[in-house]
């Protein structure tokens, strides 16, 4: 692409510059033509072979064509007139040309910032074999092979680290440049680079299906789904180029033909021609054909450096017309690690209440069992637990010690003849009775992630109407957790099939705009399907989101939602500007130039100089840093 635009540079450059001496080089006849084709073929030789193909292969009416209908037709009429001023039709050429290599840096600009993110894509992988590393292809790696991945190396396939310790970065997957540190037993993601030390990886994906490849995928084929906006346009200019061509040839015959033969006068071909050349140049739609495809493609380049993948200007478009926002909270606005946040004891102490508790609960898997085993902090000893019985939705009691401790919910309470405590705290609340005596209760609670109530904030600011949380939880914990986040309406106690439903009732009760889901799991991936868009969270972790979804965050930052709005948002701003003020430029023109007050330097100024203008202001699309 560069190469191609420096000889595109060039050509111009070179063409302004024998275009510039012509001015000064007394010639006149013949030799003033030849002179005049000079730079008229060196900077649009492509276009006339552009429209000559299009005239062959049937495609006749495109940008192409009208730019050599106009210039060639110029130089006709200063052939006709005799004036030997073939300056207009080079410099109708050498404009159009220019707008064309904005286009190209435009287009560059986008691609160099997805380019960026292409770069994650790793080259080989390293294999131990007798002590000496082999590079091998990611495609020959198989599942469950250890990979070695050296300090500065792309991590080119999905796993566990299982050996070695080191940071990575993760800018090219999330968009955040501060490292993150892991250590044994901790996932890595493909398309990170190890920046410290050596890590040895067992991978847990072929490469076709690990992190780095789904995104590649979704990159490459965002540009092949488009908005309605950029469908708009294509069928647009379909319809408008050969109307203003057909337009064009009216102008050109008509009124000489009725000056003519109606009216006795001159019929002043030349300069009804001349206006019909005029009125070409101006109503070419590059302009329009050019700028709103480039605006969307320039919001997903910017996007993806921000580490919001896009799957197509479609789903760009659509992202901002959401009105209402559907979360699911576990994951997605909390952590999603169960951890003890409160103690509540009176006949025992605080450590004496968890230390029972997590041996009672230690036969258990459970996630509740787990972060009780991790507040106890030490090994379990399960010599001193004995009698372990599971009360299946209540809870579990166990021989500790010699001691019959009793741990679950009120009904596991009430059935052993214990009256419980209430509490108010948020979260799941355990019980604890020892030897028929109520000893107190422990708060487990999914802690809040650390920018979710701004993240509420911010995507009320960047216009969303109605916020929505979805949430398993009992009603109480539900409504607590809402009020803290500040979140209009909460649905609890939904099982994972619930939320289908959930979000089907909201979307039969919308009146206007569109109903965005923001999950991060496999239990999501029917919600993401159904809803009007589908936003992923951290997908670096699920295979089932990352393709239901039509917007990717790269990271579990809740804050890149309202980023990714406000993204969408400035892109279709920019994409209406460009129509309108296209259309409305084109079409005063186009009347000043059906009237013959308006000239070829005019029709310049109102293809190319539009287009130009329309480029840069597409080229805004990419700036999302400050939104």
């Amino acid at each position: 692409m560069k190469a191609k635009q420096k000889k595109m540079l060039v050509r111009i450059i070179l063409a302004a510059a024998v275009l510039i001496a012509l001015i000064f080089v007394p010639v006149t006849g013949w030799q003033r033509l030849v002179l005049y084709l000079v730079p008229y073929l060196i900077v649009g030789y492509d276009i006339l072979l552009k429209a000559a193909k299009g005239i062959k292969n049937g495609r006749i009416f495109d940008e192409n064509f009208l730019m050599t209908v106009a210039t060639l037709g110029a130089i006709a009429i200063a052939l006709y007139d005799d004036t030997g001023d073939y300056t207009e039709a080079v410099a109708v050429m050498l404009f159009y040309q220019i707008g064309e290599w904005f286009q190209g840096y435009a287009v560059g600009k986008s691609r160099r910032n997805i380019g960026e993110l292409m770069d994650i894509r790793p080259d080989y992988a390293n294999i131990e074999k007798d002590g000496v590393l082999e590079r091998v292809d990611p495609d020959d790696v198989a599942v469950g092979t250890v990979i070695v991945v050296q300090p500065g190396e792309k991590v080119p396939i999905d796993g566990v680290v299982v050996e070695g310790n080191s940071s990575l970065n993760t800018s090219a997957l999330t968009g955040e440049s501060v490292p993150r540190g892991i250590s044994q037993g901790m996932e890595v993601a493909s398309g990170c680079i190890n920046l410290t030390g050596l890590i040895k990886v067992r991978t847990t994906k072929l490469f076709g299906d690990s992190t780095v490849s789904q995104i590649l995928e979704l990159v490459e084929n965002a540009s092949s789904r488009k908005s309605r906006s950029e469908a708009f346009i294509t069928r647009f200019a379909r319809v408008y180029t050969p109307i203003v061509f057909f337009s064009a040839l009216a102008l050109a015959l008509l009124p000489p033909m009725v000056r003519m033969l109606g009216m006795g006068l001159e019929p002043q071909w030349d300069d009804w021609i001349y206006r019909a050349l005029v009125f070409l140049v101006i109503s070419c739609p590059c302009a329009l054909v050019i700028s709103i495809p480039l605006s969307f493609f320039a919001g997903i380049g910017g996007a993806s450096k921000e580490g919001i993948l896009v799957k197509g200007s479609n789903y760009l478009e659509a992202l901002s017309e959401t009105s209402t926002l559907v979360m699911d909270k576990t994951g997605t606005l909390t952590q999603g690690v169960f951890e003890v946040s409160a103690v509540h004891h009176n006949t025992i102490d605080e450590n004496r209440l968890i230390e029972l508790t997590a041996l009672a609960e230690s036969a258990s898997s459970h996630p509740i069992s787990k972060s009780l085993q991790k507040a106890y902090g030490k090994s379990i000893d399960r010599s001193r637990v004995s009698e372990v019985r599971e009360v299946a939705g209540q809870g579990v009691t166990a021989v500790v010690d010699g001691h019959l401790v009793a741990a679950g919910n009120e009904k596991l309470m009430k059935s052993i003849e214990v009256s419980p405590i209430s509490c108010r705290s948020a979260g799941t609340i355990v019980h604890v009775a020892v030897d028929g005596l109520y000893c107190g209760h422990i708060v487990i609670a999914d802690r809040l992630k650390p920018h979710a109530v701004r993240a509420i904030v911010e995507v009320k600011r960047a216009g969303i109407k109605k916020t929505v949380m979805l949430t398993g939880d009992n009603r109480k914990t539900a409504e607590i957790v809402a009020e803290e986040l500040g979140v209009d309406e909460v649905k609890s106690e939904l099982m994972p099939g619930d939320k289908v439903a959930a979000v089907e009732e909201l979307l039969a009760h919308q009146r206007s705009g569109k109903l965005a889901f923001v999950g991060d799991g496999i239990n999501d991936a029917p919600v993401l399907s159904r809803a009007d868009i589908g936003i992923a969270m951290g997908a670096m972790g699920s295979d089932a989101a990352i393709e239901a979804a039509d917007v990717v965050l790269m990271d579990d930052d809740p804050l890149k939602i309202a980023k990714g709005i406000k993204i969408s948002r400035k892109c279709l701003r920019i994409v209406k500007q460009n129509i309108w003020f296209a259309i409305g430029i084109k079409v005063l023109c186009l009347l000043l130039g059906a009237v013959g007050l308006a000239n070829m330097w005019m029709a310049i100024f109102a293809d190319v100089g539009v287009m130009i203008l329309a480029i840069l202001n597409a080229i805004r699309a990419l700036f999302v840093k400050n939104l």
